[in-house]
């Protein structure tokens, strides 16, 4: 696996990594490619690793084939993950699902430099196409690793409802990650295929993660499967707006970046005086 280094750490940075994957072909090709992300990004130095949406066991969409929900191997796969971020000391932000009270979540997990699984961030909204297949977490949380605070938005939370990353920001959190899983191809859809982030001819998607730091003055990273002819890539904005550094397109491996928290004041959010998003 390659890595794609956007910054140099220095004194008073804080190295994250976002593990912009190939779509595995099974469940378990998934949770092997999170053991090996794990401990490849800790050798680079990074303390938090981020991956995509619903990982494992794979995103459930239109066109998309992936085993039924299935709860003794998503115990097995936790055990799994959880072992692996022991042996590297980091946290993982881990796109996957869960079953509650019989209904199945899109979620993420995060997992502790221990081990230990700290908790989960449910997605709240779920986009219209995937109503019959998930069902809406309600609440919101923010997580920490070390000095770093940080909360989680799934796909469509970010990109259309600005106030799920307000409400992490304005909670202390300097950096939201924000797992996504877009495989829109962007000729069909008739958008150029993008070789550039946020390209003008491109979709909104990559220009809403520059509004979302800008808007929060907090650090927005947004991870994205490695697929061919997608939208969007990952990538991170820094809290003025500007872009830290993006994935090449389609490329499988690990993007590295070195966050300045000193700059994620979340000044923005504070002067918001909008009504707060509590559900």
């Amino acid at each position: 696996m390659s890595s794609t280094k956007i910054r140099t750490m220095h004194e008073g940075t804080f190295r994250i990594a976002l593990a912009n994957l190939r779509v595995p072909a099974s469940r378990e090709e998934a949770v092997a490619g999170v053991e090996e992300a794990i401990a490849e990004a800790s050798s680079a130095g990074a303390r938090l690793v981020a991956f995509p949406e619903c990982f494992v066991p794979g995103y459930r969409g239109p066109g998309t084939r992936v085993q039924p929900p299935d709860e003794a191997f998503l115990a097995r796969a936790a055990s799994a993950i959880g072992a692996a971020c022991a042996r590297a000391e980091i946290t993982a932000v881990v796109g996957t699902e869960r079953i509650v009270d019989g209904a199945l979540r899109a979620t993420v997990a995060v997992f502790g430099p221990g081990g230990a699984l700290i908790g989960f961030q449910d997605k709240v909204q779920i986009d219209p196409t995937e109503e019959g297949i998930y069902t809406p977490g309600s609440g919101r949380r923010v997580f920490h690793a070390g000095p770093l605070t940080f909360g989680v938005v799934i796909c469509h939370e970010g990109w259309r409802y600005p106030e799920t990353v307000r409400w992490a920001v304005r909670r202390g959190a300097q950096l939201v990650v924000h797992p996504h899983f877009e495989i829109v191809d962007a000729e069909a859809a008739g958008h150029a295929a993008p070789s550039t982030f946020a390209d003008p001819t491109n979709s909104f998607h990559e220009k809403a993660v520059l509004c979302r730091a800008a808007e929060n003055t907090c650090y927005f990273a947004s991870i994205n499967a490695a697929v061919p002819g997608a939208v969007t890539t990952s990538a991170v904005a820094r809290p003025d707006g500007t872009l830290l550094g993006y994935q090449p397109y389609a490329k499988h491996g690990l993007l590295i970046a070195d966050l300045d928290l000193a700059t994620a004041t979340g000044l923005l959010a504070s002067r918001c005086r909008a009504d707060e998003y509590a559900s």
